[in-house]
């Protein structure tokens, strides 16, 4: 183990890796409803398998198990249930409008813990959270404050 006060930091970011039911509706909805772009893919029968996904400064990995063979493992139900990831944002607000401009199904925005939160889940069942800093009071409701 390296102790050395001067050494630059090793480990750079966490990236969620997530296993998807059908890649081509995680695609459309990551990429056509909350605006991914594909940074990485991998193609090895002529259809994306795994991918990293990038928007601003964050990054995802969907991969769908193939079903043939050792390498599928079936899962109970949704793989994503009772998984959250929080996105820290600068203005959670504008994202909820992009979103519901796009015709996904997102929750009502909120105050929780100092920030505006807007929830939405993927087509697994992963929960996404989208969160911004705010002064608004506590368990204010976006329809309560935005009139």
């Amino acid at each position: 183990m390296n102790n050395d006060l001067n050494t630059k930091p090793n480990i750079r970011q966490a990236v969620p890796f997530f296993l998807v039911g059908d890649m081509e509706v995680s695609l459309h909805f990551y990429m056509d409803g909350l605006g991914f772009t594909i940074a990485n893919k991998w193609t090895p029968r002529g259809k994306i398998e795994w991918c990293w996904l990038q928007r601003d400064g964050v990054a995802l990995m969907l991969q769908e198990p193939r079903r043939d063979g050792h390498h599928y493992k079936a899962s109970e139900g949704k793989p994503g249930i009772g998984v959250s990831i929080c996105f820290t944002c600068e203005d959670a607000l504008a994202l909820y409008r992009e979103f519901a401009g796009r015709g996904l199904t997102v929750s009502e925005p909120f105050v929780g813990n100092n920030m505006w939160v807007v929830i939405l889940k993927d087509p697994d069942g992963y929960k996404l959270d989208f969160e911004s800093a705010t002064d608004v009071p506590e368990e204010t409701k976006y329809s309560e404050w935005f009139k």
